[in-house]
């Protein structure tokens, strides 16, 4: 590949060089068909997409950048973070695998470019710059039954409905995420009329969470993650004069992480591992961004003061209840609050996200 660095992004040399990493996903599914985007994992034709892509398939189809198609199995899902890994039958030799860069490298401002299967449209590249980093984006689940909840890299690259599955890319080709969601304009919002095409505020997945699970659903065709064993709610906290937000424990779970390290009803959690907690669906997609056993530290605030406690963290129940991990309310869906009125931005939000924003995981991929 040419010459493409951050100040001089190649875009032309970087699509040529990646572009037959990408596919595009054709589903069935009992309510019909729907459409997304995957990146090429590894030679033997193993795919990685959303979950929210391949949920429900009764057959999966994967069109390679040169329009071959192939039947493709599902290798494993994991719902908890809208990740899945499909394998092609009988893939050609000369799958060319993508190269995952070092997300926590990421910056603010980064060019990048989203490539994929908007509306049906393959090999669609898009750029603009990362515009935000651990932007916490809260959605369901497939089945309702857990809440997906990733610290996302916000990008304004344009990313649309069939998007979801596909890689982000640096200017040096590499993945540093997956794309997986949108903010839209609901219907009353501001007077404004509804969208449900891109805004300039599109979410993907971090690629070092998406390359673990990957990994994880290859291997087992499941994955663990870790957990703290709290629940949680808004709260701020102020110690040595500074006032900041973060994460307020409400229960600690007997014999959890969180209750082994020594974690206390009326903590106020405010960092774990130097990067700033500012609200319960933070502290939760951080904790499971973790692998199970590993040791994190928490930075606390207990009667004014602060403390740093080292937790070593578990593998999740999967069969718990999530309110061992969480249990905070989705950022600009508060009662009251979804219509559009007011000043369109709730200053008491957390992460300040406009009440009239609202992250979905399009059924079409």
């Amino acid at each position: 590949m040419k010459s493409s660095t951050v100040e001089n992004p190649d875009w032309t040399a970087v699509t040529s060089a990646v572009e037959q990493s990408v596919v595009s996903i054709q589903v069935q599914t009992q309510a019909g068909g729907a459409e997304g985007s995957g990146v090429v994992l590894d030679s033997q034709g193993r795919v990685l997409t959303n979950n929210h892509v391949v949920s429900g398939a009764q057959t999966v189809q994967v069109t390679l950048s040169d329009g071959s198609v192939y039947e493709a199995e599902i290798v494993g899902t994991d719902p908890t973070t809208d990740l899945a890994v499909v394998q092609l039958t009988d893939p050609p030799s000369d799958l060319k695998p993508a190269k995952f860069a070092d997300s926590d490298n990421v910056v603010v401002g980064e060019p990048v470019m989203a490539l994929g299967n908007p509306l049906g449209l393959a090999n669609t590249a898009t750029t603009g710059i990362v515009s935000a980093l651990d932007r916490p984006v809260t959605a369901s689940a497939e089945d309702g039954s857990d809440q997906v909840v990733t610290n996302a890299i916000q990008i304004d690259a344009a990313v649309n409905p069939g998007n979801s599955g596909g890689p982000l890319f640096n200017a040096s080709g590499e993945v540093i995420g997956i794309t997986s969601s949108i903010a839209t304009l609901s219907s009353g919002g501001g007077g404004t009329s509804s969208s449900s095409g891109s805004i300039g505020l599109g979410f993907a997945i971090p690629g070092n969470l998406a390359s673990q699970i990957g990994d994880q659903l290859k291997e087992n065709g499941t994955a663990q993650h870790a957990f703290l064993g709290v629940s949680m709610s808004d709260a701020t906290a102020t110690a040595d004069g500074v006032t900041r937000r973060g994460a307020g424990v409400e229960d600690v779970v007997a014999d959890s992480p969180a209750g082994k390290a020594g974690i206390e009803q009326g903590d106020v959690i405010v960092a774990i591992d130097g990067s700033a907690v500012n609200s319960p669906e933070s502290l939760t997609a951080f904790v499971r961004e973790k692998e199970a056993g590993a040791k994190s530290v928490l930075t606390v605030v207990r009667d004014g003061k602060t403390q740093e406690i080292t937790v070593t963290l578990a593998v999740k129940d999967e069969a718990a209840t999530s309110s061992q991990d969480q249990q905070g309310q989705l950022p600009g869906q508060d009662q009251g609050q979804q219509d559009g009125s007011g000043s369109g931005s709730d200053q008491t939000n957390p992460n300040n996200i406009p009440d009239w924003l609202q992250q979905f995981f399009d059924n079409q991929g």
